[in-house]
């Protein structure tokens, strides 16, 4: 059959390598000339002006993302090289925080629990507690719970350095509005199914080349057709399927982004409004990316948790990443503010504040900001998500579809996989 696959971000590309694998014949279009969607290479530069890749925003993957590393293997890609590997670290500059030690799961995240640094033995016994009982009931809580609410029996010690820096690293929302039921199944698949799972996979490339590039390359060897740079305007039921932009295709993927996918099929005038509303009902949280210079500058390991404020204070970002021991240059510091607020200029200013106070850079200089303003979907309490199946021979797919996890790079993988499967059915 013929398949449109429209988007090429990392659902897409799943679907169109799961479709061509299943025998199908593939075309996939994407509007922007790069390949990769919310995950993606970028062009930067120097204050000077000469080039300097960059990413579009600092992801990480984890262990328990095993659909994705199936998928690089698959492709040809050697995830020993492309990603640094180490354990769960949300440690500060001061050395305080949790790490977890090479042990079977589940005994490094309660040996780790047991040997952080900074919190007292009513910090750790509370933490203990919570995650024995999150372990007997099946990390299943009532659907309206909040993170927040969820951990409400906590220390303020743990609230503060594990619960909502992991939060909100994980679902992109705030403790106080984040659903504690995807928290739940966050933590049961990284910390407590399988060993290494939770480990953390940071990129020693840019975005693009550690999966979009390799998909494309493997679609084209593979007799599929890919199209960068095109926007697809119109999409109609046709006698034998569905007319993309008046091309007749069989079958139709939306990968595309949530707006763009609802825009598509409101315009078709056939009866999914409740799919159309469920999509434009969802709410988005912004990632903020400062990226910073301090030459000669070098972080105890290449990711460290920082200590943010409320939202409009002084210390926006939770996380502090080295791209010179990663992927980039000597001295480049990529600083992430989930749940990002407010002008990009003031807060770029507020980061390099927090560079000085917190890591004692006092000659960081910002080389680029760059704001994803709908990086995710607010992972809230009890949100009902657009279903993938839409009409005979129209899927959608993308992290924002009905699933476990929030919006991650192994959801986007994962969800492109099921809808190229449920399409060609």
């Amino acid at each position: 059959m013929k398949v449109a696959v429209i988007g090429a971000g990392w659902a897409g590309c799943a679907a169109a390598v799961e479709a061509t694998r299943l025998g199908q014949q593939v075309t996939l279009i994407e509007a922007a000339r790069i390949a990769g969607g919310r995950a993606r290479r970028v062009d930067g530069q120097w204050p000077d002006g000469s080039a300097l890749p960059l990413d579009n925003g600092q992801h990480i993957l984890i262990g328990a993302y095993s659909e994705t590393l199936k998928l690089m293997g698959d492709l040809g890609l050697k995830t020993t090289s492309l990603l640094h590997r180490m354990p769960l670290t949300l440690q500060f500059p001061d050395g305080s925080g949790l790490r977890l030690p090479a042990l079977p799961t589940p005994l490094d995240a309660f040996a780790g629990i047991l040997r952080a640094r900074g919190w007292s033995w009513l910090d750790k016994v509370s933490l203990l507690l919570a995650a024995t009982r999150w372990q007997l009931a099946g990390f299943r809580c009532a659907p309206e719970l909040s993170v927040a609410a969820l951990c409400i029996a906590l220390t303020p010690a743990v609230l503060t350095t594990l619960i909502e820096p992991l939060c909100v690293a994980a679902l992109n929302t705030p403790a106080d509005r984040a659903s504690g039921q995807v928290f739940l199944r966050v933590l049961r698949d990284s910390l407590f199914s399988q060993s290494g799972g939770s480990n953390l996979l940071l990129p020693r490339t840019d975005l693009s080349a550690l999966l979009p590039d390799a998909a494309l390359a493997w679609l084209a060897q593979h007799g599929a057709e890919v199209r960068l740079g095109t926007r697809v305007l119109a999409l109609a039921p046709a006698d034998t399927g569905w007319q993309v932009d008046g091309e007749t295709f069989e079958r139709v993927i939306l990968a595309c982004p949530p707006g763009e996918a609802a825009r598509l099929v409101l315009n078709t005038g056939l009866p999914c409004k409740a799919w159309v509303d469920q999509t434009q009902a969802l709410q988005f949280e912004a990632i903020t990316t400062v990226y910073v210079s301090s030459r000669g500058s070098r972080l105890a390991q290449p990711m460290l948790a920082l200590r943010a404020s409320a939202p409009g204070g002084d210390a926006p970002a939770q996380f502090v990443f080295d791209r010179g021991q990663l992927c980039g240059p000597d001295g480049l510091l990529a600083f992430v503010v989930s749940a990002s607020q407010g002008d990009s200029v003031a807060l770029t200013q507020r980061v390099l504040l927090q560079a000085r106070q917190q890591l004692g850079l006092t000659q960081a200089v910002a080389v680029q900001t760059i704001v994803e303003k709908r990086a995710t979907f607010a992972c809230l309490p009890g949100l009902l998500r657009p279903a993938a199946q839409l009409l005979p021979g129209l899927v959608a797919c993308g992290d924002y579809v009905d699933g476990p996890y929030p919006a991650t790079l192994e959801g986007a993988v994962r969800s492109g996989q099921q809808a190229a499967r449920f399409a060609i059915k």
